[in-house]
């Protein structure tokens, strides 16, 4: 398969389980793994395994068969994944392990352990240097780097700063360290609309930093604390955080997209991408919320360039809806800005031939 070739199964409107995994056995079987994986190599599978109450993410179902895939290839495949920067059931390897396991990510459901590729505290980290704009050198996961090879699994959705999330975000955000998502998100300053506020303490009891405070019976955000992990604004069900969008979106979207570059530079070649775009809703999984999809599903998608099937996503999105998943989430933000800055700096393209099989 050529690097910019976008494989394509359709599901209907309203996919079954049943019809989810023979899609995924029909791309994986068109694929042709030997290319990218070899025989012994250490195969690290990226998914999400979503937050609590998430019933929206992948199956463990979908992700057996892509690891008895790579299984019959003689490769050792692990599930990964990394920890989060707000507070949560996902911030440390512990409570992370424990919360995919209770959703089913387990080894006798799967076939393959999971193990953190930024250790116990999200710590665990290489640095590496790459020919970006915004950064010049780039805190990958550990894990993520030594890998021989990287199976990216990814479940494309709306985002309320980045607008879209798929494959980029994926490796990007999903495979950084904490340092790194920590960078990312250093141009969000969120504050607080005080007439807005009712003072329900849930963004003070949320935040990871303690940087939300009382002033006047409102809730106030100490600007010189905060990180910008975003928690305040998932948490608040009054509309009173506010923040800029424009520059915010921008800046995030091609920090996510330097940061991807930097977990794929070297797995070039030995890298493979699936969006499976079914359950597709507004917010990403990591919102700690049951959701109910938006656009109904459309099918399964494969690549070996991250650029590409990440565009394919959102044109079979538009193509089908009007607007693609990120508008119709965030009217009011662009996602294709991280598809044109991945671009720039070389992860990938946005040409591309879909083949539909």
């Amino acid at each position: 398969m050529k690097q910019n070739t976008v494989l394509f199964v359709k599901l209907p409107g309203k996919s079954t389980l049943t019809e989810r995994t023979r899609a995924m056995q029909k791309i994986l079987d068109h694929l042709d793994l030997k290319k990218s994986i070899s025989p012994k190599d250490k195969v690290a599978i990226k998914t999400h395994v979503g937050e609590v109450n998430n019933t929206t993410h992948i199956s463990p179902d979908l992700i057996k068969i892509v690891v008895s895939k790579i299984k019959e290839i003689d490769a050792d495949p692990f599930l990964t994944e990394t920890s989060t920067l707000y507070a949560g059931q996902r911030s440390d390897a512990i409570t992370h392990i424990l919360h995919a396991y209770k959703h089913g990510f387990t080894y006798q459901k799967v076939g393959a352990p999971f193990i953190m590729a930024d250790g116990l505290l999200g710590n665990a980290e290489i640095e590496v240097e790459i020919p970006g704009i915004l950064y010049k050198k780039v805190n990958i996961a550990r894990d993520a780097v030594l890998a021989d090879a990287l199976v990216v699994l990814s479940h494309p959705t709306g985002h309320i700063v980045a607008g879209f999330g798929a494959a980029i975000k994926n490796l990007g955000m999903g495979l950084s360290s904490k340092k790194g998502k920590l960078q990312q998100h250093s141009s969000i300053k969120p504050f607080i609309k005080e007439e807005q506020c009712t003072f329900c303490g849930k963004c003070m009891i949320w935040c990871p930093e303690h940087a939300i405070v009382e002033k006047n019976e409102k809730a106030f955000i100490i600007e010189e604390k905060c990180i910008g992990c975003g928690e305040c604004l998932s948490i608040c069900k009054f509309g009173a955080v506010r923040f800029n969008w424009g520059i915010q979106s921008v800046e995030l979207q091609k920090g996510m997209a330097e940061y991807a570059l930097g977990v794929f530079q070297n797995k070039k070649g030995k890298s493979i991408f699936i969006n499976v775009l079914t359950d597709m809703t507004k917010e990403c999984d990591c919102m700690n919320i049951t959701q109910k999809p938006i656009i109904p599903d459309i099918g399964i998608l494969a690549s070996c360039d991250p650029v590409a099937i990440d565009q394919a996503t959102l044109d079979l999105t538009r193509k089908r809806n009007g607007k693609d998943i990120g508008r119709i989430s965030y009217e009011n933000l662009n996602p294709e800005i991280q598809l044109e800055h991945a671009e720039k700096i070389g992860l990938g393209s946005r040409k591309y031939l879909l083949k539909t099989i």
